[in-house]
């Protein structure tokens, strides 16, 4: 039976939010709907905008780019349109750097303490959730059906190619808001990439504990279920903190893969059904600049600037503060770095730098080498 059907929007890489909140506080809240968190959390500055009280624990949470010790809300209240979920166990984390890359507040994120309790349908094509009671279930006819491991977070098996064919098992990840990630260990133990290619280039990217220097690159094909991919765009990253607890896994795939098919997530049956949507055809962004923007105190501001990349040789600076792109000037850092993902030809950056205003052009490199 269904419950009720909740809008989604989109953000930067295919992730997706929705508009909830959280016991008697009336405050709609952003929580990101994420296959790849092992329960469910509220932002730390959140919480104390709310005047929420917690409750500290012994318990820590892992990501990509650090391990932290959380403090609890336990047994929460969150509601929905049209549903109310209650006994949930909150565990608090810092999204200072995730409100800074989506340049939305991020208050929470959503994952296994909900998807458990329900089957959850996931339609990119009109962007909204359906949730609906466990039990029995008709899938559309189309599609194709997935049989995950699972504990808190699903582990797919997928193939893929580049110097050689493989399988590997990888995190369904609809939280991360990029293709494909492979651990630098399977890599290098793989020997998956072609040698003749040039080295991978130098990016930054951000996780759970902060920002992570990862290389970035293409692997030659990629199939999930019967559907195939060419020239997938591929992150490889330090697993300082074993997140992939490698050689079980060798990565994960993230939403600018899952979001081009409307998803049903069936954890109770250990299932997921995929059916491909308009997005299954969309390229892929192959462009480079070597800048980290963020959104900082209402402004799009250039944090970093990768060593010999297309923005150092165009001039950019740490600090910069960037004022429109062509003739965009809404200051929506989805926005901006949509404008960004197109390789090849020229951009105009208006830039404020030390109050300053100047003119600053830059050509992405494609990582399609």
């Amino acid at each position: 039976m269904r419950l009720t059907i909740v809008p989604m929007s989109s953000l930067t890489g295919g992730v997706v939010y929705i508009k909830a909140s959280v016991n008697d506080h009336p405050d709609s809240l952003n929580f990101i709907l994420d296959t790849g968190s092992g329960g469910i959390s509220l932002d730390s500055s959140t919480c104390v905008e709310l005047g929420i009280m917690l409750q500290p624990s012994d318990k820590t949470i892992r990501g990509i780019a650090g391990i932290r010790r959380v403090k609890f809300l336990y047994g929460a209240k969150l509601h929905m349109p049209g549903l109310t979920i209650d006994s949930l166990d909150f565990h608090i984390n810092d999204y200072d750097i995730l409100t800074s890359v989506y340049g939305i507040k991020v208050d929470g994120i959503i994952g296994y303490s909900f998807f458990k309790r329900y089957i959850v349908g996931l339609d990119y094509d009109s962007m909204h959730m359906e949730v609906y009671t466990k039990g029995a279930f008709k899938y559309p006819k189309r599609g194709h059906l997935l049989r995950p491991l699972l504990t808190s977070i699903p582990i797919q098996t997928l193939h893929f190619n580049d110097a050689r064919d493989m399988a590997s098992r990888f995190y369904f990840d609809t939280g991360a808001g990029l293709a494909f990630l492979l651990s630098e260990e399977f890599v290098r133990d793989s020997a998956l990439l072609r040698r003749k290619r040039k080295e991978p280039l130098v990016t930054q990217a951000e996780g759970v504990g902060g920002k992570m220097t990862m290389r970035l690159t293409t692997v030659k094909g990629l199939r999930v279920g019967p559907y195939k991919f060419r020239n997938v765009p591929t992150f490889l990253f330090e697993d300082q903190f074993n997140v992939t607890s490698y050689p079980f896994l060798g990565g994960l795939i993230g939403n600018e893969i899952l979001r081009r098919f409307n998803t049903i997530l069936n954890y109770d049956k250990r299932e997921i059904h995929i059916t491909p949507n308009n997005s299954l055809k969309e390229p892929f962004d192959y462009a480079y600049t070597g800048l980290g923007i963020y959104f900082v105190n209402g402004r799009c501001v250039v944090e970093d600037v990768v060593e010999k990349s297309p923005g150092e040789k165009a001039g950019f600076k740490s600090g910069d503060i960037i004022i429109g792109i062509n003739s965009n000037f809404s200051n929506n850092i989805t926005t901006y770095k949509s404008i960004m993902q197109h390789a090849g030809g020229k951009l105009r950056f208006l830039v404020s730098r030390d109050g300053e205003i100047i003119l600053i052009y830059m050509k992405p490199l494609s990582i399609l080498r």
